[in-house]
């Protein structure tokens, strides 16, 4: 008999190799939300084809928020209301994420569902955005993509939805050749991280993934 009671996390991947680290920590995520006695549903947005770009039938309707959208973006939609928390696995682009899924925001998050009503639907769920970053984690501008990313993802998206909670945990070092800005603005790119030294990475990699997710789901137990 399934347990009804049991927590359900929607983890959500995006990059186009499984062989990425992106991917690697999407699957460490996973064992760790299992292990806090979470039932997973994994949607790779790659994998599973999703296509990132609007189109007429998603287009919001602004004067519709009951518009049907396709059926592509409702199974979405039904697969993000089954679950207590989100996470969002990806690579930094440009201080923000990939655009598949921007798109999946784009498409799925629409008018009407995520957002335009006075009781959010996604009222009372959480959000995880776990964001890989190819600058080094002594880079002095650090501190200032994680303000842009905290701003942009759980400010301008996930409270803006009604999520009650939102959170990025930004991983740096994510390179295989590392990578840093010197004070004249300009991009040092060092030797390749191989061997040995390349499975610490990977090592610390799930250290601090482990740390995001354990930081985030003890939260939820805090009264409010």
């Amino acid at each position: 008999m399934p347990n009804t009671t049991q927590p359900t996390a929607l983890v959500v991947v995006s990059h186009h190799r499984t062989d990425s680290l992106t991917a690697h920590t999407a699957r460490r995520a996973t064992e760790r939300l299992e292990s806090a006695g979470y039932r997973v549903d994994y949607l790779d947005l790659h994998a599973e084809g999703f296509d990132p770009r609007m189109n007429a039938e998603d287009q919001p309707d602004w004067g519709n928020r009951d518009k049907p959208y396709s059926a592509e973006a409702q199974a979405h939609m039904r697969r993000i209301l089954a679950a207590d928390l989100v996470v969002a696995v990806f690579p930094v682009y440009w201080q923000t994420v990939p655009g598949l899924l921007k798109g999946w925001i784009d498409r799925v998050w629409n008018y009407g569902f995520a957002y335009g009503r006075s009781k959010p639907k996604l009222a009372g769920k959480r959000m995880l955005w776990l964001g890989l970053a190819g600058m080094t984690s002594d880079d002095a501008f650090l501190p200032d993509m994680h303000a842009t990313l905290e701003a942009n993802l759980s400010a301008g998206i996930a409270y803006y939805c009604g999520f009650t909670h939102s959170r990025v945990g930004l991983l740096p070092d994510a390179e295989e050749r590392p990578q840093r800005l010197d004070d004249a603005g300009n991009l040092l790119v060092g030797a390749a991280v191989a061997g040995a030294e390349r499975t610490a990475q990977y090592r610390e990699f799930d250290r601090r993934t482990q740390e995001f997710l354990d930081e985030f789901l003890a939260a939820e137990v805090v009264p409010a």
